[in-house]
């Protein structure tokens, strides 16, 4: 009998519980306090804008989801900006894609860059998956409110950003 089949064995007579859940996400990679680099390469927390109510968005340029909502989250920041809503997008991407996509979109918010730190901050926000697009919805004192995985439909969206904001309508500007 050779090495292989004895090892296979012998992994297979393990009993269940050797396997154990995947550790938490370190503390150190918290959505608020870890920094990320903006485009200018300027390191940034997104506690800077702590205060406001915050819809933080994971994506990245090659996201087919992600670039179907960014056009959406564009007019949305446009239309609650004056009631103290910051989107801000985190991509999981490249700083000279990211730049490149954020003007031939118009993206009027600000943009951070973080491969593997944005992967971090994003699963210990929730998305133990690691899936994009994924957003955060952060209340003015910096508790995470709402969480969603997945393409974000701008109804629930909205409906989420007026029940944070306590009012029942926003006028459109």
């Amino acid at each position: 009998m050779t090495v292989r089949p004895l090892l296979i064995t012998a992994l297979l007579a393990l009993p269940v519980t050797a396997f154990s859940a995947p550790p938490a996400p370190a503390a150190q990679y918290d959505l608020l306090t870890t920094p990320l680099k903006d485009l200018q390469q300027k390191p940034r927390k997104i506690a800077e804008w702590k205060g406001k109510v915050l819809v933080v968005n994971f994506w990245a340029t090659w996201c087919a989801p992600c670039r179907e909502e960014i056009p959406e989250f564009i007019a949305t920041q446009k239309q609650y900006q004056t009631s103290g809503v910051q989107f801000i997008g985190v991509a999981v991407d490249e700083p000279k894609d990211v730049a490149r996509f954020a003007k031939q979109f118009g993206i009027n918010y600000p943009l951070l860059t973080g491969e593997e730190d944005a992967m971090e901050i994003m699963r210990a926000a929730g998305n133990r998956l690691g899936g994009l697009p994924f957003t955060v919805i952060v209340d003015r004192q910096g508790k995470i409110v709402a969480v969603a995985a997945g393409r974000l439909p701008q109804a629930k969206l909205e409906a989420a950003l007026k029940q944070v904001l306590g009012q029942a309508s926003v006028t459109k500007s």
